[in-house]
C-alpha cells in the first residue's frame, strides 16, 4: 500500500467515524428499544439497537460512495463483495462494528465502541476505536497507535504476577468450557483481573494501563480494528496458538512477548498438567 492511499485511508477512517457518532450519541443513555438476536456462546441475550444498525448503514454508505470496489464486513449487515474477480492483487476489505460492547451501551456504560479496520486481503493495515461520548479516538498503523493524534504505548509488564489482566465476560462469552478453564489458569497467575469491558480493554492495554486480555468465540469484526492498536503500541496479539487473530476465535493479546509467550504456554496446558 502506498503511502499516499495509506493517508487516504486514515483520513476516511476520520469521516466515518464522524458519521457513526451523529448517530450513536443522539441514542445513548435514552430509552431505547432492544432486540434480541439470540443466543451467542453461553448467553441467550445478544441485544442490537437501531443505533448499531443505523450507523452500520452510515458508514457503509460512505465506503460505497467513496471506494465502490472495496468489499464490506459487518457485524449488523453481513458481508458485501464489490471487488472484481479478476486481475486483483490488492483485495481491500472494510471491517467494521458499528458499536462494540451493545451490553454496555444500553446499560448506559461509555465503554463500547465503533470499531472500522481496513483489511488487503493480507493483513489489517490499519484500525480505529471511536469512543465518541469520552471523545477519544484510538488509531492504529503500521508505524504507531496514537490518541486523539498522541502517541500510545503498551506498559513493560514481563511477569504474569506483576499482570493487570482482563476478558469481557469470564462466564458468558468463551467459546467453550476448556477456553473458559484456559482463561482462569492464566487469571490466577497475575496481581489483577478486571472484566467487562469488550474492545476498551484492547485499547487500556494499548495505552499502558492493562497488560493482557484474553478471549474467545469472537468474530472478525470484534477484533480486526484492535490489531493494529495493539502493534503499533508496542504488543503482541495473536490466536491461541500463536498465529494471526485478524479471524477472531481464540485471541490473546498482551504488553511484551515475554509477558505474551509467558500466557500462551498456560493458556496450552494440558487439564492434568495445569497445576
Amino acid at each position: 500500500m502506498h503511502d499516499k492511499n495509506f493517508k487516504e485511508y486514515c483520513e476516511f477512517m476520520h469521516v466515518l467515524a464522524d458519521a457513526a457518532a451523529k448517530v450513536t450519541l443522539p441514542h445513548f443513555r435514552k430509552n431505547i428499544q432492544t432486540t434480541n438476536k439470540g443466543p451467542k456462546l453461553n448467553s441467550d441475550f445478544d441485544p442490537v439497537t437501531i443505533a448499531d444498525k443505523d450507523a452500520e448503514k452510515a458508514i457503509r454508505t460512505l465506503i460505497k460512495q467513496k471506494y465502490p470496489d472495496h468489499d464490506i464486513l459487518g457485524e449488523e449487515g453481513g458481508e458485501e463483495i464489490n471487488a472484481p474477480h479478476k486481475n486483483w492483487t490488492e483485495r481491500f476489505k472494510w471491517v467494521i462494528d458499528p458499536i462494540d460492547g451493545t451490553r454496555s451501551y444500553i446499560t448506559g456504560i461509555p465503554l463500547w465502541g465503533t470499531l472500522i479496520a481496513l483489511h488487503d486481503g493480507e493483513r489489517v493495515q490499519v484500525g480505529m476505536l471511536d469512543q465518541p461520548y469520552l471523545k477519544e479516538r484510538y488509531i492504529g498503523t503500521r508505524r504507531h497507535s496514537t490518541l486523539n493524534g498522541q502517541k500510545i504505548n503498551t506498559s513493560t509488564c514481563e511477569n504474569l504476577s506483576d499482570a493487570i489482566i482482563s476478558t469481557t465476560c469470564p462466564l458468558q462469552f468463551f467459546a467453550s468450557p476448556d477456553d473458559r478453564k484456559a482463561f482462569e489458569r492464566v487469571a490466577a497467575k497475575v496481581k489483577l483481573m478486571r472484566n467487562g469491558y469488550d474492545c476498551y480493554a484492547y485499547v487500556m492495554l494499548a495505552s499502558g494501563h492493562m497488560d493482557i486480555v484474553i478471549e474467545s468465540g469472537l468474530e472478525p469484526y470484534d477484533i480486526q480494528a484492535l490489531i493494529p492498536i495493539i502493534k503499533g503500541a508496542g504488543g503482541v496479539i495473536t490466536n491461541w496458538q500463536g498465529g494471526p487473530a485478524d479471524q477472531g476465535g481464540q485471541v490473546i493479546a498482551a504488553a511484551t512477548e515475554k509477558l505474551h509467550a509467558q500466557a500462551l504456554k498456560i493458556l496450552n496446558m494440558k487439564e492434568n498438567n495445569s497445576v
